[in-house]
């Protein structure tokens, strides 16, 4: 376990490795798993404000659940707040290219430059999940391991890309720089 900033980060961040395969998966951890992407407290009034910005790159299906259910929803079995589901399967802001591989509106509205809001962290972190200890008022980053990724697995081992160094943009987003830098120099003198 490493700490950088005050944040704890599990060894399996720094020693594992991770490369999405969107070819293999189809995006699949967008619509497995029990509840919604997480959210931070943070996120929830900006899917609120960037809704109507998002809404022409949503699937009528999930456009027909927020505006049904909200932008986000609270999800009692996981004590945390979270993006609506379809029907309890794909996140409502899923939506499909001509591939077939799931996309995120949210990030399809960010690109095309109708919203300043990317996606939610959560989501651009993945396979990173954090985990929150309140009473002492500490993150950790946790490596989430899942089947529907063995893909993204294989491809980090066959191009040794670490997990932590595959989500660098979305740790720089979060964290910062700094705390980037610092995880790397950290990441290289345990690989040494």
């Amino acid at each position: 376990m490493l700490i950088i900033k005050g944040v704890l980060v599990s060894d399996e961040v720094v020693n594992e490795q991770f490369a999405c395969q969107l070819s293999a998966c189809k995006g699949a951890c967008c619509w497995e798993g029990d509840y919604g992407a997480p959210l931070a407290a943070e996120e929830l009034p900006v899917l609120e404000r960037i809704y109507e910005q998002v809404k022409p790159f949503l699937s009528p299906e999930g456009i027909a659940v927020i505006e049904s259910e909200g932008a986000y929803v609270y999800y009692d079995g996981n004590e945390d707040y979270g993006t609506p589901l379809i029907n309890n399967g794909p996140c409502a802001y899923m939506t499909y290219d001509a591939n077939g591989v799931a996309q995120c509106g949210i990030e399809q509205a960010y690109y095309a430059g109708a919203t300043d809001f990317h996606k939610p962290i959560s989501c651009h972190l993945y396979p990173i999940r954090i985990s929150r200890n309140i009473q002492n008022s500490f993150e950790i980053l946790n490596y989430d391991r899942w089947d529907i990724c063995s893909a993204a697995c294989s491809r980090g081992k066959e191009e040794q890309i670490q997990v932590y160094q595959f989500v660098k943009a979305a740790l720089i987003r979060k964290y910062g720089q700094e705390f980037f830098d610092e995880l790397d120099a950290a990441a290289g003198y345990l690989r040494k």
